[in-house]
Order: C-alpha cells, then sequence, then structure tokens
C-alpha cells in the first residue's frame, strides 16, 4: 500500500464561483484521490481558500472529497511563512530592495499587484494583471503594463513611490531548479515547458518580491523576531499560499485531536515523507510558482521538506 499526497491549486478569485477551478484543479484531484483510495492506498487530500490574496468567493464544497480545507490565515500557515522566511534570510536567500510601487490616489492606498490591471507588453492582451498575464502567462510587475488602471476604482490616476521589500533570491537556485525540473521525465510537457520557459527565456529566473505594503496579511517576521524596516508589511501572497499546503495538514491534525507527527509523516522526509508519492493539480497560470517559486523557497530553507513528484497541469477553460 502505498501513501499518496495530494493537493489542489489553492483558488482565490475575484466574484464569481470560477469554474475553471473546479475543472482545472479540483475535480481532477477528488477523482484521483477516489480511485487510489479505492485502490487500498492511504491518500491525504488537502487544499485550502487564499483568503490573503484577491477575494475568494469559491466555497469548500461541489462534494468534493477533501480530507481538510483550510485557509491561508491561519495561526499555522502564519507561523510556517516567518518560519520558512527566518531560513532563507540565514541561507543568504533573501534581500532588501528599494523598488517602485504604484500608488492610487483614487483609492488612498498602494495597489496590490492583482488588483492592477493594463495591457501585456509581451502579447497586447488588455487586461493582464500586475503580477501576470492570464494570456500568455508571462510574469509581470505591475509597472511593465501598458496604461495601467486600478482594478477597484478604474482610475488611472496611479502614482509610482519607493517602498521597501523583501526579495527571495530565485536566481542563486536557477541550476538546482533546473536539474530537478530536468530529472522529471514524466511530467506533462505542457508543465515542464512553461517552466523551462520561465527559467531560459530572457535574462532567466528572476528573483522575486516576497513582502507587500497591505494590511491583511502574514505579518513581516524573521522567524519569532521582528524584521527591523520591515514594519506594517506583510508576505506576498504567492509566497504565503503554497506554503499553506504543508500548513494545512497541520490544521488537519489539529482540528482531529492528532500531533505533530501526524502531518509531518506527509511532508518532511526525515519523518517518514520519504516514500510519499505527491501529486499536484492546476491551471497551467499556476505552473511557474509551483515549478519554480515555492519548490526554491522549500529547497532554500535546507530543510527536509517533501517536494512535489507530479505535476498535472490543465490548459484553460474558455466560457
Amino acid at each position: 500500500m502505498a501513501r499518496i499526497l495530494i493537493t489542489s491549486a489553492i483558488p482565490y478569485i475575484n466574484g464569481i464561483k470560477h469554474l475553471g477551478n473546479l475543472v482545472g484543479s479540483q475535480l481532477p484531484s477528488d477523482l484521483y484521490a477516489r480511485y487510489m483510495r479505492a485502490r487500498g492506498h492511504e491518500v491525504m487530500l488537502i487544499c485550502a481558500t487564499d483568503v490573503h490574496g484577491t477575494p475568494a468567493d469559491l466555497a469548500a464544497g461541489f462534494r468534493l472529497s477533501f480530507d481538510h480545507f483550510g485557509r491561508s490565515s491561519s495561526p499555522q500557515n502564519h507561523r510556517l511563512t516567518q518560519h520558512l522566511a527566518g531560513r532563507l534570510a540565514d541561507a543568504g536567500l533573501i534581500e532588501e530592495v528599494s523598488e517602485q510601487q504604484v500608488y492610487s490616489e483614487a483609492d488612498g492606498r498602494f495597489l496590490p499587484d492583482r488588483y492592477i490591471e493594463g495591457t501585456c507588453p509581451n502579447c497586447g492582451y488588455d487586461r493582464a494583471r500586475g503580477d501576470q498575464c492570464e494570456n500568455c502567462t508571462k510574469q509581470l510587475d505591475p509597472t511593465d503594463l501598458i496604461e495601467p488602471r486600478s482594478a477597484i476604482s478604474g482610475s488611472t490616476d496611479l502614482e509610482v513611490r519607493e517602498t521597501k521589500h523583501l526579495y527571495l533570491k530565485q536566481s542563486q537556485m536557477r541550476d538546482q531548479l533546473n536539474t530537478w525540473i530536468d530529472s522529471k521525465s514524466d511530467w506533462p510537457i505542457l508543465t515542464t515547458s512553461i517552466a523551462k520557459k520561465w527559467l531560459h527565456d530572457g535574462d532567466g529566473l528572476q528573483d522575486r518580491g516576497i513582502t507587500r505594503d497591505l494590511e491583511w496579511g502574514v505579518p513581516v517576521k524573521r522567524g519569532t523576531e521582528d524584521w527591523p524596516g520591515m514594519e506594517g508589511k506583510v508576505f506576498y501572497v504567492w509566497f504565503d499560499a503554497p506554503i499553506e499546503y504543508i500548513a494545512c495538514a497541520a490544521e488537519w491534525t489539529e482540528a482531529n485531536g492528532l500531533s505533530d507527527a501526524d502531518w509531518e509523516r506527509w511532508w518532511r522526509t526525515d519523518k517518514g515523507a520519504d516514500d510519499v508519492r505527491y501529486v499536484q493539480f492546476m491551471g497551467k497560470d499556476n505552473v511557474p510558482f509551483h515549478t519554480l517559486s515555492f519548490p526554491a523557497t522549500i529547497m532554500g530553507s535546507g530543510e527536509p521538506w517533501k517536494l512535489v513528484d507530479y505535476i498535472k497541469s490543465f490548459n484553460y477553460l474558455n466560457y
């Protein structure tokens, strides 16, 4: 009997329940989990709502067989995100950078990347977001957009102001990530082609900001200690959201009166997870973060976390 760990892409959406979340990640992960259980294997199927990103309106419903459906605002995710940030800093993989960030006069606030829309400089799509173009999947910064506007108010009265943020030095891990991805000969072509594109196109894998000027999110700390200069800032959603996969299992054990050993055997290779097969399901827009950024986080920590064995990715469902 094998042990199968399965995660479905953590949904956060804007306004409506998104059929793509169901078809592109949650339904196939549920089918796979039910099949593996029927074969007699021990299965852990987990997911969560990303409550730190764009407002989520997707219930943990649809009669899917999640062992646990968590939330990225949980105390477990706060602690683990801050812990991993501290480990990365100790490893020299986090850098403080002064950068330009978009401020909306009409909204009276710095705008999160996904609250800025405009035209993609790569493909010309006119509804690209400030972190990624959903049409061509290119990773973006808000200042890359042509004719940017606030997704909150629609205002174009935007101003670029200087602020300081923490960056994950992904570029230092390019070779390690490339070797790891090359070892996955059974991955779908869609998965590996997107990962390779991000690794090698243009200037290759870029360092990425992991903090934002927001009131809602995981407060920036270096482990349990305050992070000087980062007061009032929170971790960026694409840093803390994938960490919730691990934290979700810790939530599950607490909800069921179990011990840390019960979730660690799924996630730590020094606690028994070396014989776990870990499978992820997601739409193609999530592939770069799950093949590069999240692996860079857990590899860079220097701790024995379980890496994904197989990523099943899907093209968009248009309707």
